[in-house]
């Protein structure tokens, strides 16, 4: 249903972001379409919440003018190339988001719901991090007990679904594993059945919290900060979204899209628990 976005080892958006970056301007650079320009890596990074996924590129910042550069302003040159990796980009993105350019040099690349689907869905459907014995509230951290509580809390939610029927998941000896099916992200338009502005902000804390959890010997990251910050968007999310009752009979795959949330809510939590904190992701308090 979905395309092949991610590898399952790679799973964050902004790499994926990056490597167009890259590719667009290094064919930039090697076509030599304006001489006399130094094009250095050019950084990504995720912009403000606004209910959308949006990624930014300041290309001003990548590009300089070399010793023998011609007498065109840097601000022209900026421009210039700043449109044409823009429509390079828009030839060869696939349709995974739309982008905009935001003078003087700026590129915004917005996901579309058809990338979220293919990313969620991606994410899901990863492999699990190592199993613990006796996973349960004995092994509390009281430092973590809101990140290990709301990764409880997707598990109870994620048995249940799987319970009634609701989501067909791959069961472990101490709780539910990952999913095995094909969550309904995307009706019948091609747009994310996940439109609440809670379901939104905690879609943009998980891609957030995967970008961060992708970089390597990343240090200054305070991971508790970031795990809370997941949890508490996790919570009102739960507050707000409900899934059974009336969503479950009146709206089938918007309470299956719910729990697709909840579960990878509940891997990217478990990666966090215990590869970054390196303490124990309960599956019951």
């Amino acid at each position: 249903m979905y395309p092949q976005l991610l590898s399952i080892q790679n799973k964050a958006i902004k790499q994926l972001i990056t490597q167009y970056l890259d590719v667009a301007f290094g064919n930039f650079t090697n076509n030599g379409k304006i001489a006399g320009i130094e094009v250095k890596k050019v950084p990504v990074y995720q912009g403000g919440y606004n209910q959308k996924i949006l990624y930014i590129s300041k290309v001003e910042i990548g590009i300089s003018k070399s010793h023998n550069s011609p007498a065109m302003e840097i601000s022209q040159i900026i421009a210039t190339v700043t449109k044409d990796i823009a429509q390079y980009l828009s030839q060869h993105s696939n349709h995974l988001f739309s982008i905009r350019i935001v003078p003087p040099g700026e590129i915004h690349l917005q996901l579309f719901d058809s990338t979220l689907a293919a990313w969620l869905q991606t994410l899901i459907i990863s492999p699990q991090t190592r199993d613990f014995v006796n996973n349960y509230a004995d092994h509390l951290s009281p430092n973590c007990f809101t990140i290990q509580y709301a990764h409880a809390r997707c598990c109870s939610l994620l048995r249940q679904g799987h319970q009634e029927g609701l989501i067909q998941c791959t069961p472990a000896p101490t709780g539910i594993e990952n999913s095995v099916q094909s969550i309904p992200w995307l009706d019948g338009d091609q747009k994310l059945y996940l439109q609440h502005i809670d379901e939104s902000f905690l879609i943009y804390q998980l891609v957030k919290l995967v970008d961060n959890l992708a970089i390597t010997n990343y240090n200054s990251i305070n991971w508790q900060k970031a795990g809370e910050k997941l949890s508490q968007a996790f919570e009102k999310f739960w507050g707000s979204c409900r899934i059974w009752g009336e969503v479950k009979i009146n709206s089938l795959e918007l309470a299956q899209a719910r729990l697709g949330l909840v579960m990878a809510t509940q891997l990217v939590l478990k990666s966090l628990l215990e590869d970054k904190l390196g303490i124990i992701a309960p599956r019951e308090l």
